[in-house]
């Protein structure tokens, strides 16, 4: 993310979105009550699910995440074993970023283009095992950033762009307040994907097995339940201060990361539209968009 350009952002509205996986409909069902509210977002962080379901916004299409994820979560060609034995990849490139957005449920590129909502995708570069933060400016020619910010390790190749290797944006910066708040922005809206009291546990994959040829990464993987513990505690503290406005789950459903229970994505969308609407004057007041004009 180029510093220099975000001089200004002291009265600018930022959204900062967690990953999860299909958590992330949660997120989905956030940003479709602020489209049809019309909440006014300057800027979004989108972390794995949080980016990929999150340019939604920026293209307008109110609905879109949760139809196409009930519509395809028992085609084989979307995402799941199939997808991972016959191709590497657990969701599948050629379906999930080509025939998807050109042709099922096409992604209205022309408004996403047109949008002055600024977009990152955060993705995590395998060999220095930190994250980077890539403006999506282009959603047809930047596709691939977004494919990299979703690509979970261990179900996942590693996504080769310029030469530079990535993975999911979660290992780097699981939730990137701190990003927001060193580039200034003091309206800043978080959207979790884990329900209050959350405390996430060391991971046990052996990263160091499959990534031993990138060390860096492996170390990120190790620590980054601490580093999404320690982003937890800087959420409750600056929420409690009133500086950043939180939304989380107000329930807790279980689900499993290549969720294919069609009532548990309708659920955890539906969760997501009861808590926007829910917090939706505070929402407004908090980043000034309740007086009338």
């Amino acid at each position: 993310m180029d510093n220099s350009k975000l001089t200004d952002n002291k009265n600018k509205v930022v959204l900062v979105l967690e990953g999860g996986a299909m958590r992330g409909l949660y997120t989905a069902g956030v940003l479709d009550v602020f489209m049809k509210n019309n909440i006014k977002i300057d800027t979004i962080i989108g972390v794995s699910a949080g980016a990929l379901f999150g340019i939604n916004y920026k293209s307008k299409q109110i609905g879109r995440a949760l139809r196409y994820n009930l519509k395809y979560a028992h085609d084989k060609r979307y995402m799941g074993m199939y997808s991972l034995i016959t191709t590497g990849d657990v969701m599948n490139k050629e379906f999930c970023f080509n025939k998807l957005v050109y042709e099922l449920d096409p992604l209205d590129f022309k408004t996403y283009d047109n949008s002055d909502t600024e977009f990152y995708a955060v993705v995590t570069n395998v060999e220095t095992g930190q994250a980077e933060y890539i403006e999506i400016k282009d959603a047809k020619n930047d596709m691939e950033y977004l494919r990299a910010s979703g690509s979970m390790p261990f179900v996942s190749n590693l996504v080769q762009i310029n030469g530079n290797k990535y993975l999911d944006g979660a290992i780097g910066d699981p939730i990137p307040l701190k990003k927001a708040l060193d580039l200034g922005y003091e309206k800043i809206i978080v959207v979790q994907t884990r329900p209050d009291g959350y405390i996430k546990a060391k991971s046990l994959l052996p990263f160091g097995l499959l990534y031993k040829k990138y060390p860096e990464f492996v170390k990120a993987a190790s620590k980054g339940y601490l580093k999404y513990n320690e982003t937890l505690n800087l959420i409750r503290k600056y929420e409690n201060d009133g500086k950043i406005l939180a939304l989380r789950p107000s329930e807790k459903i279980k689900m499993k990361r290549v969720e294919k229970d069609l009532r548990k994505l309708q659920a955890i969308y539906d969760v997501g539209v009861k808590d926007c609407n829910k917090n939706l004057e505070k929402i407004k007041k908090y980043i000034g968009q309740d007086k009338k004009v």
